[in-house]
């Protein structure tokens, strides 16, 4: 009797025993195990981390490490770790993270603007992806890369046109390039190569022009009258005459693009670079930064007239006063000299 008494306690007390041990399993697998406020939390894994390295990441979300680590090294997480950018929501249990940090890297937006030398993209992206900026400024240069694709050491910045895109936040820098060629050729639709083709422009030409315009004029609905204007200089072959080549020029020169010059003065237009367009003739080498697409497709559809001259519009600050003549445009240009030279503007 003593001993049937011994077994059923001995049964009961393991049946106890498992069921704690079945709820703690339970608990730290599928108990919530987040401790943000916010909805959800961001988690970055990098290419080359460890457990370690991700264990350091998520420690401050998670309530209870210990349970996390033990389900991480069950479900064999801690030998394939997993690079990107993850989403952990607020409630989430140890499941759900692991497989979360397995199998949902969610992409990233990636955005640019009109950068005017590779080195200065490289950090706008680098603060964006994971790779560095460093990586990405020696694969933008790679010669090898840029003689294969048809680029040169002025054509190059023609290659990446400012938009927004989708990547993965672990992206490394010659994936980034990769994408950025094929967004180019995607790009230039047969239907704007032939536009380019009978204005009698290459696409790196068109981009070139369209760079011009872009430092021109802010004003998107003026794009396209500032590009019918450099299309009719070059028909007559006129120098183009375009003050932002000049100063691209001289921070070319200097290897300050940071510099901010207002205005150009005389010894300036003297100086001798193939990217100033009042000593040579035609399109410059390469732009003189990335246009946007609204730039470029001004330059494939420029408004049609007789305009030869431009010149910044006092009373309409944005826009330009525009010229058939040089007589008028020396008379508009009066109006713009004299306000320059009353708000002090030297240099």
């Amino acid at each position: 009797m003593n001993l049937k008494k011994v077994l059923w306690a001995t049964a009961i007390l393991g049946l106890i025993i498992c069921g704690f041990i079945a709820y703690r399993i339970y608990s730290a697998i599928f108990s919530p195990n987040t401790q943000f406020n916010n909805s959800e939390a961001y988690v970055y894994i990098a290419s080359d981390a460890s457990f370690s390295d991700v264990a350091t990441s998520v420690e401050p979300l998670l309530k209870d490490m210990s349970s996390f680590e033990a389900v991480a090294k069950r479900k064999g997480y801690i030998n394939n770790i997993k690079a990107g950018k993850y989403a952990l929501k607020k409630g989430m249990n140890n499941n759900d993270i692991i497989n979360t940090l397995r199998s949902a890297n969610i992409p990233v937006q990636v955005s640019f603007n009109n950068q005017e030398s590779l080195a200065l993209l490289a950090g706008r992206v680098a603060e964006q992806i994971e790779a560095d900026s460093l990586s990405l400024l020696q694969t933008f240069n790679d010669p090898g890369f840029l003689q294969e694709q048809g680029f040169d050491e002025d054509t190059k910045l023609a290659m990446y046109i400012p938009n927004t895109y989708e990547f993965f936040w672990n992206t490394n820098a010659e994936g980034f390039r990769d994408r950025m060629k094929k967004e180019y050729d995607r790009f230039w639709t047969d239907t704007r190569l032939q536009k380019a083709k009978s204005l009698g422009l290459t696409p790196n030409e068109v981009i070139s022009l369209a760079a011009i315009v872009q430092k021109e004029t802010a004003k998107v609905d003026e794009r396209p009258r500032v590009a019918g204007v450099y299309l009719n200089r070059i028909k007559r072959g006129m120098l183009l005459q375009a003050d932002p080549t000049v100063i691209y020029a001289i921070k070319k020169e200097t290897g300050n693009y940071d510099t901010i010059i207002k205005r150009v003065l005389f010894r300036d237009l003297e100086m001798d670079s193939p990217y100033n367009t009042y000593k040579y003739a035609g399109v410059p080498p390469g732009p003189i930064t990335m246009p946007d697409i609204t730039s470029i497709d001004a330059v494939l559809n420029p408004e049609k007239h007789d305009y030869l001259y431009f010149v910044a519009d006092v009373s309409n600050f944005g826009y330009h006063m525009f010229a058939k003549t040089l007589a008028q445009h020396n008379r508009n240009k009066v109006q713009y000299t004299r306000w320059l030279n009353q708000q002090k503007v030297l240099r």
